[in-house]
């Protein structure tokens, strides 16, 4: 099986053009290929994951990948799949956003002796001239046709502003620029990037003669990538400081039996034929599948030693032996306490699993609430520090949620 027909079968490839060049492109080893990243954030999350499996598969093939920060295109906001502007960041916090990005890919991506490049397209996108901006590119790009790509389309009706509106050309620049610079001759990105892409290979084109060699790959990794990476309590990062190993193999270890396959192919390096052999497995097995999914991930992001030790914790959870010590840990203090005592509502704000009394007071009615295994049913439960300070207190909400409490 060639790297294209693999990349097809495990589900990663939604659109491309012109097949027949990309197939030779990226199954000899001859892509040098973008994707890019907006530092809207200080850490990476399993959004992006897709992105980085794609980025590290063709790099073992040989291919070329070059990470592109959007230190400038940060500035303007991508209004794709938003329905309101972005809040305008510092510049200030957009260096730093990417220089955490670059940390966390680094531990993922080989960029020894030149096997792949990561930029930052604030190094030519701040520079330019508003009016050789309008007539050197600008002229290349019909509004009509802009206001029918799908990652306008949703905005128009609240207001797109015109500075998103530049967004598009932005990004079409970049293309322009990695080609021009590096040699680039492919881009991938996500379903509602499309419209984007493609400007980016017109650009090329029309600015250097329609023999100009660029391709565009589509996936999707937004469709896919944005549904994996948010829960009820918001994103799963990759920062260990902000989704713990733990954590981070809990979210996978849950994912629904619809999903797990699916994950397993796209995210996973385990073999075909192995992910296909699962296929036949039902009831308690795709629980195994689960665990196998969880630990490949946390492995690929963590490292095998927290990959072992959330499993462990994990699995202790499960079966009430073992030790919880990687498990996710809440701190309560006398200043949690009311007459001495917390209780079970207030455990369950301080401990961070609910937002508030109101949320925590649904989820003991509900009947979705434990302590150390046994469900708690009233309201007024309350615990003391000492209760707290016994060696094992596992506060549960739900199937996902865990805290190990803590009295200090």
């Amino acid at each position: 099986m060639t790297l294209y027909d693999e990349l097809v079968a495990r589900g990663l490839i939604a659109q491309v053009t012109d097949e027949e060049e990309i197939k030779d492109l990226i199954n000899n080893g001859k892509a040098t290929f973008y994707i890019g990243f907006d530092p809207t954030a200080d850490s990476l999350h399993v959004g992006h994951f897709m992105a980085l499996c794609l980025m590290k598969r063709l790099q073992m093939a040989g291919n070329k990948p070059i990470a592109l920060i959007g230190g400038g295109t940060a500035m303007v906001g991508d209004p794709s799949g938003r329905s309101d502007m972005r809040q305008m960041m510092t510049t200030e916090t957009i260096q730093h956003n990417c220089d955490c990005f670059k940390e966390q890919m680094s531990r993922f991506i080989d960029f020894s002796e030149d096997k792949a490049l990561m930029v930052n397209n604030a190094d030519w996108l701040m520079d330019l001239n508003y009016i050789d901006v309008l007539r050197e590119v600008g002229a290349h790009f019909s509004v009509n046709r802009m206001l029918t790509a799908e990652c306008y389309k949703q905005r128009m009706e609240k207001g797109l502003s015109f500075l998103e509106f530049n967004y598009m050309i932005m990004q079409s620049y970049d293309f322009y620029t990695l080609y021009q610079k590096y040699g680039c001759n492919m881009q991938f990105g996500g379903d509602d990037q499309w419209s984007n892409m493609l400007g980016g290979t017109e650009l090329i084109r029309r600015k250097l003669g329609k023999d100009a060699y660029a391709m565009t790959i589509n996936l999707l990794l937004n469709s896919e990538g944005k549904k994996m990476g948010k829960t009820q309590s918001g994103a799963v990062w990759l920062d260990a400081n902000k989704t713990t190993p733990f954590e981070f193999y809990q979210y996978w270890r849950n994912v629904s039996d619809a999903d797990v396959l699916k994950c397993l192919r796209m995210l996973t390096f385990l073999p075909l034929e192995q992910i296909d052999e699962m296929d036949k497995w039902e009831g308690s097995q795709l629980n195994q599948a689960k665990e196998i999914l969880a630990y490949e991930l946390t492995n690929l992001i963590h490292g095998e030693e927290e990959a072992v030790k959330a499993q462990e914790s994990a699995r202790a959870l499960f079966t009430g032996g073992g030790s919880h010590a990687d498990m996710p840990t809440a701190q309560i203090t006398e200043a949690d306490l009311r007459n001495g005592v917390i209780d079970i509502l207030g455990l369950l704000v301080s401990s961070g699993l609910c937002a508030s009394r109101s949320e925590a007071r649904r989820g003991v009615e509900q009947g979705g609430v434990t302590v150390n295994g046994e469900k708690v049913t009233d309201i007024k439960t309350s615990y003391t520090p000492e209760d707290l300070s016994s060696d094992e207190f596992i506060l549960k909400r739900g199937k996902k949620n865990f805290r190990k409490v803590i009295f200090k």
